[in-house]
C-alpha cells in the first residue's frame, strides 16, 4: 500500500516512517509513505501557506493555492509512475470518525493521500479536492501529523505480512467490537497481585470461556457505547452471568 501524506512537517512522518512496525513494512516493501509540504508550492518568496481569515477572528488559515498544488503534484507523480491515485482524506473535526471498521475500509485501498491541517484550519475550499474527512474524536490537536500517523498505523497493521501474527488481529480490542480481555506475563504474584488462576490451569477451553467473559463484562464497564451495539447470543449471555455471578462472591 502507498500512503501520501501532505504535511506543513514532513520531517515528522519521515522520522516516524523510520522505525518499528512501520519502518520494517517499509524496508520490506510493505508499504510507501511519500510526504510533501504545501511550502514547496507556495508562490511568494517567503513560501507563505497561510493567511488571515475573511470576516476577521484570531490566527492564520491555511491557504487553498499551496494545498491544492501539493495534493494533485503526488497525484500527478502517482499517474506519471502508472500506479493508482491515493484516495484524499482530509483529517479534521468536520471528518467521521475513525474507527477500526474504518480502518479496515481503508486496508482494502490501494493507495490513501493524508492531507493534514495546521493553525487555524484549512480554507473550506481544499474539500472540493478531497474525497473525504476523517477524525480522530472531539479533541484538539496543533495540527493533522499525529492523525495521518494513527490512519497509517492502525490500517498498514491490518495489511498482509505487516503485522507478522494474524491471531494477535482477531484477539485485539475492537476488532470483534469488543475491548480484549485482560493480559498476564511473568511474575504469577507481583505486589500482591496474582495471575488469574484459569490461565494456568493448561485448559485451554476453559481459558477462552474466560477471555470471552472477561472481554464482554470489561466492555460492558468501560465502554457501555460499544457494549449496547453487541448482539449477545444464548452463550454470551450465559457467560456474562457466570462472570456476575463469580464477582459477588468476592
Amino acid at each position: 500500500m502507498r500512503f501520501e501524506v501532505v504535511t506543513l512537517f514532513p520531517e515528522l512522518i519521515d522520522a516516524f516512517a523510520g522505525v518499528g512496525l512501520i519502518g520494517r513494512a517499509i524496508e520490506h516493501g510493505k508499504l510507501r509513505i511519500a510526504a510533501c509540504s504545501p511550502r514547496e508550492h507556495a508562490t511568494d518568496r517567503h513560501r507563505s501557506v497561510d493567511d488571515a481569515p475573511f470576516g476577521g477572528g484570531s490566527g492564520m488559515v491555511m491557504m487553498p493555492e499551496p494545498l491544492c498544488a501539493a495534493i494533485e503534484a503526488l497525484s500527478a507523480k502517482a499517474e506519471q509512475d502508472g500506479a493508482p491515485r491515493a484516495r484524499r482524506v482530509l483529517l479534521g473535526p468536520q471528518g467521521a470518525l475513525f474507527t477500526q471498521a474504518e480502518a479496515r475500509r481503508l486496508a482494502g485501498l490501494d493507495a490513501i493521500m493524508l492531507i493534514c491541517g495546521r493553525y487555524e484550519g484549512i480554507d473550506e475550499r481544499v474539500a472540493s479536492v478531497c474525497d473525504e474527512a476523517l477524525s480522530l474524536g472531539d479533541f484538539v490537536l496543533n495540527g493533522g501529523e499525529v492523525a495521518a500517523m494513527a490512519v497509517i498505523e492502525a490500517v498498514s497493521r491490518l495489511l498482509p505480512d505487516v503485522l507478522g501474527n494474524a491471531q494477535s488481529l482477531a484477539e485485539e480490542s475492537h476488532s470483534a467490537g469488543v475491548l480484549e480481555y485482560p493480559q498476564y506475563t511473568r511474575p504469577r504474584s507481583f505486589r500482591g497481585m496474582d495471575v488469574p488462576e484459569v490461565l494456568l490451569s493448561g485448559n485451554h477451553a476453559l481459558i477462552e470461556r474466560w477471555r470471552r467473559a472477561q472481554a464482554l463484562a470489561r466492555t460492558r464497564a468501560l465502554r457501555p457505547d460499544l457494549f449496547a451495539r453487541l448482539e449477545l447470543g444464548a452463550d454470551d449471555r450465559s457467560l456474562l452471568r457466570e462472570h456476575d455471578r463469580g464477582s459477588e462472591k468476592k
